[in-house]
C-alpha cells in the first residue's frame, strides 16, 4: 500500500511542476500523470542511484546542489520514454526537478506519520 501511495504523491508532485513551471507539459489526463510518474521513479531507481554514486564528489562539493542536475537529467530522460511528457528546455527540466522534490518530500513528510501497512 505504501508504494501505491507514494507513486500517487509523485504523480502530485510531477503534476505540481506542469502547473507552475512553463515548459513541462504531460499531454493526458491522470493516468498519464500517474504514467510519468512511474517512468520517473524507475528511472530515477535504476539510473538514479548509479548516478548519485558516480557523482558523489560533485554532489559533496556543491552540498548537494548537484542533485537538482541529476533529478533534471533523470527527468529529462523521462521525456525520451514516455510520449506523454515534454520539456521544452533544461532549465525547466532544473526548476521541474527542485518542484517535484519539494512537494513529494511534502508529501512524503506527510503520508509517513500514518500507518499505511
Amino acid at each position: 500500500m505504501r508504494i501505491i501511495v507514494r507513486w500517487g504523491v509523485l504523480a502530485l508532485a510531477v503534476w505540481a511542476a506542469t502547473a507552475l513551471v512553463p515548459g513541462i507539459k504531460v499531454h493526458g489526463g491522470a493516468w498519464d500523470y500517474l504514467w510519468v510518474a512511474l517512468i520517473f521513479a524507475a528511472v530515477n531507481t535504476i539510473l538514479g542511484s548509479f548516478l548519485k554514486l558516480m557523482t558523489l564528489p560533485a554532489v559533496i562539493l556543491t552540498a548537494g546542489l548537484f542533485l537538482i542536475v541529476i533529478n533534471a537529467a533523470m527527468l529529462e530522460l523521462t521525456t525520451h520514454i514516455s510520449s506523454a511528457l515534454t520539456i521544452t528546455s533544461f532549465w525547466s527540466a532544473i526548476f521541474a526537478s527542485i518542484i517535484i522534490s519539494l512537494v513529494s518530500g511534502l508529501g512524503s513528510r506527510l503520508t509517513s506519520k500514518r500507518n499505511w501497512n
